[in-house]
Formats: C-alpha cells, structure tokens, sequence
C-alpha cells in the first residue's frame, strides 16, 4: 500500500474540493493525503479543435513533481479531459510513473443542465479520484458495477457505484507487491 497521497491542484480549483477529496483518500487508503502547491495549466496540453485537453499530456508534466517513491500524486483539474481514443476522460492514472489526474467539470450536474449539487458532486470526485488511486496500486476495471474499480462511460455508471472497493479488488489490494 502506498505512504502518502499528494493532491496537486492544477490552475484554480476550489480547496473544499480538494480537501473533501483527501479525507475521502485518507479514510479508504488508511493514508495521508494532502494537498500541495498549485501548478499552472500547461497551455501545450490544450487541443483547440476539442476544447479540451490532454490527460496523457499532463500525467508526463506532473511525473517529475512526484516527491518520492513512497507518494503518489493526483492531479486535479477543473477543465474538460480527454485521452485521443475517447470523447472525454473523468481521469486517467499512469502506474508506472505513481500519477494520476481527475477532471471535474463533468461530475458536476450543472454541466449537464441541472440544479447544481455539491453533496453529489464531491461524492462523484471522491470516486473518481479513489478510482485512479486503484489503478496505481495496480487494480484493472472490475466487472462489478457497484464497484468503484467499475469502468465509467457516463455519469450514471460513476452514480451507481460505491465510493469504496469490491471484495475481489480489496483482496488484490491486499496481496503482497500491490
């Protein structure tokens, strides 16, 4: 298991956010996760044609800002993210190099046209950022839906899973070398 989880806010994102997020890392990872020094936006990781940007593009910026082998880093931005094969991306982990990035706009309600709701967005934030964390331990998507492990093609599939492991995924985490 990991020793510490640094959160590293990239261009403006609210500390409420980012402090929920960590309390929610803290209690199903058994850690500490803190937040850390803001970093800009890397403008090259923008596509004008999308409107988005890279996800891939900026897990290769944030790697060198990764303290020491015993943290990983997430990365979290409140801009719309994609990887090239799909349309967007509500985060995208790197195991190899122990960092992770979420994307916020898309877990809020208003960005669908709805009645903002802070309860049910920071929930959704805390699963996707518990989600990347999974697959830096080493964890794959999991066929089970209510898993937080479960693949997220849309927001109703974040919804219904749960903000913590199945059985299976917490026995992997478990095993020596996760």
């Amino acid at each position: 298991m990991m020793e510490n989880i640094l959160l590293i806010p990239i261009g403006a994102v609210d500390s409420g956010i980012l402090d929920s997020t960590a309390g929610a890392l803290r209690e199903i990872f058994g850690c500490e996760a803190m937040s850390g020094k803001s970093q800009p936006v890397p403008p090259e990781t923008y596509d004008a044609r999308r409107r988005q940007y890279a996800s891939h593009r900026i897990l290769k910026i944030l790697e060198p800002l990764k303290p020491d082998r015993h943290t990983i880093l997430l990365g979290v931005i409140d801009l719309d993210l994609y990887v090239p094969q799909l349309n967007f991306v509500f985060g995208e982990a790197d195991p190899a190099a122990g960092v992770a990035i979420i994307a916020l706009p898309r877990l809020r309600q208003e960005f669908y046209g709805l009645k903002p709701d802070r309860v049910i967005f920071l929930l959704r934030a805390a699963k996707e950022a518990i989600h990347e964390l999974g697959h830096l331990q080493g964890l794959d998507h999991c066929p089970d839906p209510g898993c937080v492990m479960h693949f997220s093609n849309s927001l109703r599939d974040t919804d219904v899973k749960e903000a913590r492991f199945c059985a299976a995924c917490r026995e992997s985490l478990m095993k020596p070398g996760s």
